[in-house]
């Protein structure tokens, strides 16, 4: 799929279809437009489309009115009308569209551009299925964007993000026989060849050494080694790197405290913050952007074997400090406190991990924020702006002295759980033992990494965010 920018009318476009937006304030210079929407008893509400052929005065074959609510637009409306348009362009199966110019509260044309690219592009996203022909049912191959400015840059912005998306989605979506920690590392390898990157991986022997005790007492139920993949973007010579840090669970049985049967399928998602900071470093090496990043991923499985760790179970992590296992479902944080004192060979400027870390942030937030901790106020703050720009939304939650507590132990520095009450904020404040040294923020996606039922699939959160971030880095 291709985008431009085009300074032309709707009436003269010459490709299969236009789309042209309707709200409650609109009134069409084409009279005909006008004719069909009141024809059609059609209402300009959020979401509706409208699908009209050969309309007197147009070039293009269709037209599609697409409802954005309100006078006053906002972005979740047009993002709205643009997944709807999505839907029906696969129905008609157009090849070239051109898209109308929109005006959003609070957003220039630059965000405009940048935002119909990614959510074109990323509807048209199709799950690969094992062993199928897998052709994609998806015809369109260019979207002209209605503009009377270059923003090329900002096409190419949304399409880069859209291409990490995909990837995201894609790593999430292989059922876990296929993606093994060491297809992740195969994958962070293909990305270093395809865009000259810097990778590295490191064997359960590596680790060993490095005493990386906690990551290895989650993996050595598995009989799939274990992997910490690092790959580096470098656009700024020897600027201090941001850096990602992912887990990449490929499979989470919940060891010798086993999850209930139900829905454990969906434990193949447990690796989607690993298929996340790829997937935005595909983006950015895409962009190549003057900024240096860093990506670091524990790939492991979580699996009850008779060598499995156990509950009661003392390990010592690469810090020195020593945890007392107590649920061993409560894995993701045992494998981010290795990785987060890794990282700190990088001289990183920020860390960020990314995480399905609890399933009570679901509970607290339901599946649209994704959580939000941090040790650094600004760092939070440049988060949750970054979330409103990229509409890939995060709530912040405390990390206080209070919770803390909860992780005392009679048998080792800390246990790896402090009971029901704040679960996830007491999974923020165990890693933040692990992240003194430097400005860290944590990303709990367990809510919004995926969605269940018929439409059950990995979304790509939250790449949008991310990007959103490091590109604010870059324009500061």
């Amino acid at each position: 799929m291709e985008f431009s920018l085009i300074n032309e009318t709707i009436q003269h476009f010459e490709g299969d279809s236009v789309v042209v937006f309707s709200n409650s304030s609109v009134v069409f210079d084409d009279e005909n437009i006008q004719k069909l929407i009141a024809l059609n008893h059609f209402e300009s509400k959020s979401g509706k489309v409208l699908l009209l052929s050969l309309v007197s005065g147009f070039k293009s074959k269709q037209v599609i009115v697409a409802g954005l609510g309100d006078a006053i637009v906002t972005a979740k409306d047009y993002v709205k009308a643009l997944s709807s348009v999505s839907v029906v362009l696969a129905e008609i199966k157009a090849k070239n569209l051109m898209i109308q110019h929109v005006e959003i509260k609070g957003f220039d044309e630059p965000w405009v551009h940048k935002i119909t690219a990614k959510v074109m592009h990323n509807a048209s996203y199709e799950v690969q299925k094992v062993g199928g022909d897998n052709k994609s049912s998806s015809r369109i191959e260019h979207i002209a964007v209605q503009s009377s400015m270059d923003n090329t840059h900002a096409l190419i912005q949304g399409q880069a993000i859209a291409d990490g998306m995909s990837l995201t989605r894609h790593l999430g979506d292989l059922p876990s026989n296929i993606c093994t920690p060491s297809y992740l590392a195969d994958t962070a390898m293909s990305l270093a060849k395809a865009f000259k990157l810097k990778c590295e991986v490191l064997e359960e022997a590596d680790m060993s050494k490095l005493g990386m005790g906690s990551l290895l007492s989650v993996s050595k139920g598995s009989i799939e080694p274990a992997k910490l993949i690092s790959l580096s973007y470098q656009g700024n010579g020897n600027e201090k790197p941001i850096v990602l840090v992912g887990k990449g669970v490929t499979f989470d049985s919940g060891g010798i405290s086993l999850k209930p049967g139900a829905s454990m399928d969906e434990m193949k998602y447990d690796m989607c913050g690993a298929a996340c900071v790829l997937g935005v470093m595909r983006a950015i090496a895409q962009i190549k952007p003057n900024i240096n990043l860093v990506v670091v991923v524990s790939a492991l499985e979580n699996m009850p074997a008779h060598n499995a760790s156990k509950p009661g179970d003392v390990v010592k992590s690469m810090s020195g400090q020593t945890i007392e296992i107590l649920n061993t479902d409560a894995e993701g944080r045992l494998i981010l406190c290795d990785a987060l004192t890794y990282v700190k060979k990088f001289n990183p400027k920020v860390v960020i991990d990314v995480a399905t870390l609890t399933g009570a942030v679901i509970i607290a937030l339901g599946k649209h924020n994704s959580g939000l901790m941090s040790n650094d106020q600004d760092l939070a703050d440049d988060i949750i702006s970054a979330s409103k720009v990229a509409l890939d939304g995060v709530w912040q939650l405390p990390i206080e002295d209070e919770y803390d507590e909860l992780l005392k132990s009679n048998f080792a520095d800390m246990a790896n759980i402090g009971g029901r009450e704040a679960a996830s904020i007491t999974a923020g404040c165990f890693l933040s033992r692990f992240t003194r040294d430097y400005r860290w923020a944590h990303l709990d996606i367990a809510g919004t990494a995926w969605v269940n039922g018929d439409k059950k699939g990995a979304t790509g959160r939250p790449v949008p965010l991310l990007m959103q971030y490091i590109l604010d880095k870059i324009k500061k």
